[in-house]
């Protein structure tokens, strides 16, 4: 089998192996690389949820990459401009001609006599076996399952007679019009997926065993439209950064306060139809993820009669709904089960390092961006508490800085070492339950630096931009 040979190989083209080609290809020019994509469009997460009224969870300026503002009026995006946008950003930097679809990766084999990974694919679309080899990897194949999400195994699941749908997989052919429709979960494909599915449905009943925070923002953000106009794009971004910051770091230090002012804003959102029993979380704020509502649109739906919201614990499906333990059933034509993903990390692929299978939960992140004894291999790390792209664009700055380091001193790799008396934490800060189904399959951080991932765009922006490459945590080959 013949092997083709890159610098570098990054895997995935959604947003963060579209960062990571751009600085790649700007910041260590010269050198070269190949994307190898398993689906057959780019977009990752993009190209792969379908489901009604899907659109970005967190403002545009900052979810956009930082070499290339945001530049719609629309804050909160749709998928089809989000999609253009990949693609026009694709466009402009000639991207695309790295690209080979339908790859998909199983296998990454690392040789320290030869300093090169060997990469084993197999073709999607007939099944041949493919073989690549390069000196680094770009890990961007984000941190989920892309077969199937996350669904529990309900008690009398075969009784239902009627459509159960997971959003991961959401049929073209899904009919809910005047239908009654209950989606179970609470979380930001829940909030997305009510108001737009209660244009059509009979009525649309959001069912959590726990409320979420909840928070209405405006889809074009007059604030945000204004800075950009009067002082540019980028400022604009800047705003959404330092007020996201802002917001997160008043959360933290007064949970009370935070608190009574998110519940607050939604009881005058809602009047009378507001019940504290549905809108209160047993956390604090950013314990978990707030879900955006933007222009309010989820109190909108609610506030119509379209759409209601039911906390409880389901006892078993029916065969015309779903009985609660309260013993309240609730009568469905479509069941709608957004119960969230299942953590995959590095997608799956096996990590071997000179004959040694390599396990990522045995492994440590340093600074966000390598995994322990995983020798020339970034991954894509990105925030818990604001937008995914502002880390990854920092991490891929910080991998070409790191290669262009090994290249003027004459190194081949470097790999991380953490050493023995290193604290264990969880790699993500969120009580999400995704998140805590999922831990022992992700890598762990410290507690201090390097090891330690700080959530903060600023700190992070300073340190891996100017801080010394070659300390006691990473040796060079």
């Amino acid at each position: 089998m013949s092997t083709a040979h890159y610098d570098a190989i990054i895997i995935g083209a959604g947003i963060s192996g579209i960062s990571a080609a751009y600085h790649f290809q700007k910041l260590c020019p010269g050198k070269t690389y190949k994307i190898l994509e398993r689906r057959q469009q780019i977009g990752g997460t993009w190209d792969l949820f379908n489901y009604p009224g899907i659109r970005s969870d967190s403002d545009m300026y900052t979810f956009g990459f930082s070499f290339r503002p945001w530049h719609d009026e629309s804050a909160i995006a749709s998928k089809d401009k989000i999609i253009d946008y990949l693609n026009d950003t694709i466009d402009e930097y000639d991207i695309g001609k790295n690209i080979e679809f339908g790859v998909y990766t199983k296998k990454a084999s690392w040789s320290s006599a030869e300093a090169k990974w060997q990469l084993d694919a197999i073709d999607e679309q007939n099944g041949a076996s493919k073989r690549y080899s390069s000196q680094h990897i770009f890990m961007c194949v984000g941190y989920y399952n892309y077969d199937h999400g996350y669904t529990p195994d309900f008690e009398g699941r075969a009784d239902f007679k009627s459509d159960v749908i997971h959003p991961q997989l959401w049929p073209e052919d899904a009919d809910y019009h005047d239908k009654n429709v209950v989606i179970i979960g609470s979380g930001a494909t829940a909030v997305t997926l009510i108001p737009s599915m209660a244009t059509k449905a009979a009525h649309v009943t959001m069912l959590q065993r726990s409320p979420t925070y909840m928070a209405a923002r405006p889809a074009i953000d007059p604030k945000a439209n204004w800075v950009a106009k009067w002082l540019g794009r980028r400022a604009a971004r800047w705003w959404f950064i330092l007020n996201s910051m802002l917001i997160y770091s008043y959360c933290k230090k007064f949970p009370s306060r935070a608190k009574a002012a998110i519940i607050g804003e939604v009881k005058g959102l809602l009047g009378n139809k507001f019940d504290a029993k549905h809108f209160t979380p047993k956390y604090d704020p950013w314990d978990e993820r707030l879900c955006l509502c933007p222009d309010g649109d989820l109190f909108d739906a609610i506030n119509s009669g379209k759409a209601s919201v039911v906390t409880d614990h389901i006892e078993r499906f029916t065969e015309s709904g779903i009985k609660l333990k309260s013993g309240l059933e609730l009568a469905a034509d479509m069941i709608v089960t957004a119960t969230g993903l299942e953590i995959l990390f590095l997608g799956g692929i096996e990590i071997v390092v000179d004959g040694k299978l390599k396990e990522p939960s045995q492994s440590y992140v340093y600074k966000g961006v390598m995994c322990s004894d995983m020798p020339n291999l970034y991954i894509a790390t990105g925030y818990t508490n604001a937008s995914w792209t502002l880390k990854v664009d920092l991490t891929n700055k910080y991998a070409c800085r790191l290669i262009n380091y090994m290249d003027d001193n004459n190194f081949k790799y470097c790999s991380a070492k953490a050493p023995s008396n290193l604290i264990a934490a969880p790699l993500l800060d969120l009580d999400a339950g995704y998140i805590r189904r999922g831990q022992g399959a992700l890598p762990m951080q410290g507690t201090e630096a390097p090891w330690k991932l700080y959530q903060n765009y600023i700190y992070d922006k300073c340190t891996l931009k100017f801080k010394a490459l070659n300390d006691e945590s990473i040796t060079f080959y």
